[in-house]
């Protein structure tokens, strides 16, 4: 099974399953074109795939996230202002590591540091 995203101003707004079938070109090799042509087709807008191994743009698509052109990857949802993309991953990031030991922590933004949980 594939799984396709519908994009409205570059922003997830729906998911579907589509047969892998619906992805066979003449020779029988699959095409995302003939997945987005599908999709097209029966539901209307822009659509583009996404898998959830990440085996296509660096992550799979939930609602909500962002269709980044440049990176062809889709990007989560910005967790707080300060933090900054990892363009290699297509992840939000915090300006400061969280620390490497055993014990919890959550982001303060207000501080842009992490505090420890207790």
């Amino acid at each position: 099974m594939a799984h396709f995203v519908r994009l409205e101003n570059g922003i997830v707004v729906q998911g579907i399953v589509v047969n892998n079938v619906e992805l066979l070109d003449e020779n029988g090799v699959e095409s995302e074109a003939k997945g987005i042509a599908f999709c097209s087709n029966l539901l209307g807008g822009t659509w583009k795939q996404t898998s959830y191994n990440a085996r296509i743009r660096k992550n799979y698509a939930g609602i909500g996230y962002t269709y980044d052109e440049t990176l062809d990857a889709f990007v989560p949802p910005k967790p707080f202002a300060s933090w900054l993309l990892d363009t290699d991953k297509a992840q939000w990031k915090a300006p400061v590591d969280m620390p490497s030991d055993d014990k919890r922590y959550s982001w303060n933004e207000a501080t842009t540091s992490w505090d420890e949980l207790v």
